[in-house]
């Protein structure tokens, strides 16, 4: 299982991934499941992955692959559009999207012999110059939806836990440094109830128009700012719950 959450503001993009990975209760690994894709001055584009791990490594790779061939064209060949040349953040998720299907027709027919199937979505989000920053969820059939003022967020994987305190803190309006507070603690949630979910965890925060990635960190097992961060909003939620008023049962 994983957990990845984007969040589109006024002021700009945060996103977070956790990076634990299995295939069974002792087969546990840590992988990172953002991938950036920086052209600075031109595009910041951020996926963040879900599902199979074969499956999304598969796609990165193909999307990396094409990008790089398309680079090293001749200047005659017919021009193709990949992830770093697509001219808007829509186009990059057609691209995502059309790289998703080409695994699953590579793959589809020998996963079935094993009872498995293509499992793979992520959720992108960035801006390309000259048009403003948008955030998609692309799903393991390829379709996709964009986030809204109405619906600023999106969430993969392990989603019910932290979904409660994101729904009450972020708005358009909040603050990059709010949201990022509140997705960091939406995974402490998210790890107190389901041990399938874990550090380290990766957040990037981009400011709006800037084109370039300021705000990337990597939060290990251990981290203080992180502990601080939980032992707080324990403390918090413990204290608040005290002064809730005490049930009423009739006359």
């Amino acid at each position: 299982m994983t957990y990845c959450v984007g969040v589109l503001l006024e002021d700009g993009l945060v996103l977070g991934s956790d990076s634990r990975t299995h295939a069974g209760v002792d087969d546990f690994a840590s992988f990172c499941k953002m991938t950036v894709f920086e052209d600075a001055g031109e595009r910041v584009l951020v996926l963040l992955s879900s599902g199979s791990l074969a499956g999304t490594q598969a796609v990165i790779s193909l999307l990396r692959q094409e990008a790089d061939a398309a680079a090293e064209a001749e200047a005659d060949a017919e021009p193709v559009v990949t992830i770093r040349s697509a001219r808007t953040m829509f186009d990059v998720a057609r691209v995502v999207s059309d790289a998703m299907r080409a695994i699953d027709r590579r793959d589809s027919e020998h996963l079935e012999r094993h009872d498995l199937s293509f499992n793979a979505s992520f959720i992108l989000g960035g801006q390309i110059r000259g048009e403003p920053m948008r955030l998609f969820r692309i799903y393991a059939a390829g379709n996709f939806i964009e986030a809204s003022a109405d619906t600023p967020f999106f969430q993969t994987g392990e989603a019910k836990y932290g979904k409660p305190i994101i729904d009450r803190v972020i708005a358009p309006s909040t603050s990059l440094s709010d949201a990022a507070k509140c997705v960091l603690v939406s995974f402490d949630s998210t790890m107190r109830s389901n041990l399938s979910v874990a550090m380290p965890i990766d957040l990037l925060c981009y400011e709006r128009d800037a084109l370039v990635v300021r705000k990337r960190r990597r939060f290990e097992q251990g981290d203080p700012y992180f502990g601080a961060l939980s032992k707080k909003w324990s403390e918090g939620v413990r204290a608040a719950f005290k002064e809730l008023p005490e049930p009423q049962w009739g006359a």
